[in-house]
């Protein structure tokens, strides 16, 4: 472990705890109904290296790792004013009635049973971008607003504010001693329920522009020289991250576009979940790969082991999904061509 990266130690001591927090990735083979699941350890990787590290073992050359896009300059004073944050107390969100399946709890070796997995073709794929391009969102804002929707029924009350932590790609701005190493810091947002897609889009660009993912990196350096029983006591109390979220949302992004990535081992659709925590209870995730873009989601044995519960999430993520995009089109077909 290199000596200037403050990262590592905190994840080795989840695995201490009996967290399983390897990052899991998918391959759906052509013509095949189950995706074959591999893991890579956060300890080594974060997800965008941990995809790149998988598809250069099968063959794939991929000069350059995906940078960060948003403008916002290291600064320490960022992380100055974020102190009183991570100060608060954290607030949990109460669940509703739960199936929990098999009684098994966390394990270090052991990979969450609860995961449900969707892939668009590439048709869809294209419906989703060109709404998102026409009413000037992300892709990113977009999922979030509709993944949302899906969990609210199985809180205890629905209209809650919902947390999320979406990690943030440092690349580009952080040198690291290699290009697959972590580089996730993350901001943390907060999703009401009347907020529309536009809403979370300017929340989540507000929160880049105040800096809170410089603030969350400089604190994994600051915090490097506590003693490891102090990191500890923070993550069994859930107060090493700067709020409680409900879960972490990732998104790889986009990947060979121009399908120059021919090698069999990496043909066929890929699947993508960050890990889950005692305190960030689902890992929902996404990539597009070849102009199709996957959703993942899984649980965490303590919210729930049965595979039925993420399968109702991921059901009814993607019909929320496909009922906005074809209201769109359906809008934009209406519309005579001289006025588009």
């Amino acid at each position: 472990m290199p000596k200037n990266d403050p990262i590592t130690p905190w994840f080795k001591i989840l695995e201490g705890l009996d967290e399983y927090i390897g990052i899991r990735f998918g391959r759906l083979p052509p013509g095949e109904a189950e995706p074959e699941w591999m893991f890579v350890r956060h300890v080594d990787f974060d997800g965008i290296g941990g995809f790149a590290e998988l598809l250069r073992r099968r063959g794939a050359v991929i000069p350059k790792l995906p940078q960060i896009r948003h403008p916002a300059p290291p600064s320490w004073w960022s992380f100055l004013r974020f102190i009183p944050t991570l100060l608060k107390p954290r607030r949990r969100i109460k669940w509703g009635k739960i199936e929990r399946g098999p009684n098994h709890t966390s394990s270090q070796t052991e990979p969450p049973e609860a995961v449900a997995w969707h892939v668009f073709d590439e048709q869809t794929t294209t419906q989703i971008r060109r709404v998102c391009r026409k009413n000037g969102f992300t892709v990113n804002s977009f999922l979030i607003k509709h993944l949302t929707k899906a969990i609210r029924p199985f809180l205890e009350d629905e209209a809650s504010v919902v947390p999320w932590g979406l990690p943030t790609n440092m690349r580009g701005k952080v040198v690291r001693d290699r290009d697959t190493a972590n580089y996730a810091s993350y901001i943390g947002i907060n999703v009401s329920s009347f907020e529309t897609v536009h809403d979370i889009h300017k929340n989540i660009y507000a929160t880049l522009g105040r800096g809170e993912h410089w603030a969350n990196w400089h604190t994994f350096t600051v915090t490097s020289p506590l003693p490891k029983a102090v990191k500890r006591y923070l993550l069994k109390k859930g107060l090493a991250m700067s709020q409680w979220n409900l879960g972490s949302f990732s998104n790889l992004g986009d990947w060979d576009a121009e399908k120059k990535i021919n090698q069999s081992e990496c043909e066929g659709a890929w699947l993508f979940a960050p890990p889950v925590m005692r305190f960030q209870l689902i890992g929902a995730g996404c990539v597009t790969f070849q102009n199709r873009l996957s959703l993942t989601i899984q649980a965490h044995p303590d919210l729930t082991n049965s595979s039925s519960v993420t399968q109702a999430w991921i059901q009814q993520w993607v019909k929320e999904i496909e009922m906005d995009v074809a209201s769109v089109l359906a809008e934009t077909s209406s519309v005579p061509s001289w006025q588009r």
